[in-house]
């Protein structure tokens, strides 16, 4: 994924809770193509993002951070939109990022070691291009989501096909993420996948009302109730916000609790809930942390075209591609 040369300097971030042989082979691999690895082990924090910053030694890792060619992210409570991570992005213009938060080796293995990686980055770009033209999107599951919004020019349209070989900010390979006109976003959002943080797996869905891009209503069982008392918790009304959605493409990817894996599942539709970076959507959204949910077997239309049907893509001009990447 990092293509890395020589001599680079080549930081790997992890916690307490991470996996330490995904950790060690990343290293070992890194030494042997000449790079220069260094692992930074911190306790995991109680929070993630910006809520994680009590916890960190802010100043110190944003230090080695910002004079790193590369960075890959194996914590599990994730430093990416923390104070480090954004000083990092800001005064570090030559770091190219990778977030694999929470990654342990049979995900390695499954999402990244067996996925063919030339029809997957092919897919993705094509339906990235497709989702650029369009001017609304709408989105509806089996389990009771309905939204529709429109698609803001001015943002762009995120492709993580598992090439970080320049400088930027990459995520695992499977994903594609469009930041919408926040005020525009209306209807209804159903999670039944997971949601992370606070609740992991759900045992019964969770069903919000989205009025002007916020979360007006929470209802479901105990995991609502939860994942209610965590977003008032922060007594911060932008958590009610929808920052971004994704579609998730990766074949590999099933339905583990790990956000990282699970907001790549095949034909899902990933939420993105409070915090937006100003880099991804300026002027962004501050809020002081962030969360992820699923929406299993997702029917997405651009504009008023169905794209993808239920979770099986659909689309002519996208067939050929999903056959090779599937090896069908």
């Amino acid at each position: 994924m990092f293509r890395l040369k020589k001599g680079e300097t080549f930081i790997i971030t992890a916690d307490t809770e991470s996996d330490e042989m995904v950790v060690n082979a990343t290293a070992a691999c890194a030494h042997a193509v000449g790079a220069k690895p260094m692992v930074i082990w911190i306790p995991a924090p109680l929070g993630v993002g910006k809520a994680a910053d009590p916890m960190l030694p802010v100043e110190a890792l944003s230090a080695a951070l910002c004079h790193a060619d590369a960075w890959v992210e194996f914590n599990n409570q994730w430093l990416l939109y923390s104070t480090p991570f954004e000083m990092a992005v800001e005064k570090n213009k030559r770091l190219r990022y990778v977030c694999l938060v929470g990654m342990n080796g049979d995900m390695m293995v499954r999402t990244i070691g067996r996925v063919n990686q030339q029809p997957l980055a092919a897919l993705l770009k094509k339906i990235s291009e497709k989702t650029s033209k369009a001017k609304k999107m709408k989105i509806t599951t089996e389990a009771g989501t309905d939204l529709s919004f429109e698609i803001e020019p001015r943002y762009k349209v995120v492709c993580d096909d598992g090439d970080a070989s320049k400088p930027g900010i990459y995520m695992l390979g499977g994903q594609i993420s469009v930041f919408p006109k926040f005020e525009s976003i209306e209807g209804t959002l159903v999670f039944d996948g997971s949601v992370s943080p606070p609740c992991g797996l759900l045992q019964k869905s969770i069903q919000m009302k989205i009025e002007k891009g916020r979360i007006i209503d929470i209802k479901g069982g105990g995991q609502a109730q939860e994942f209610h008392q965590w977003l008032k918790g922060f007594q911060d009304p932008n958590m009610f916000r929808l920052a971004h959605c994704s579609y998730g493409l990766n074949p590999g990817a099933k339905l583990t609790g790990n956000i990282l894996e699970d907001e790549r599942v095949w034909g899902c539709i990933e939420w993105g809930i409070g915090y937006v970076s100003p880099i991804d959507a300026p002027p962004g959204i501050d809020a002081k942390s962030h969360t992820d949910g699923i929406s299993l077997n997702a029917s997405i239309w651009l504009d008023d075209t169905l794209i993808i049907d239920s979770g099986e893509v659909i689309d002519s001009e996208l067939e050929d591609l999903v056959l090779q990447l599937l090896g069908i």
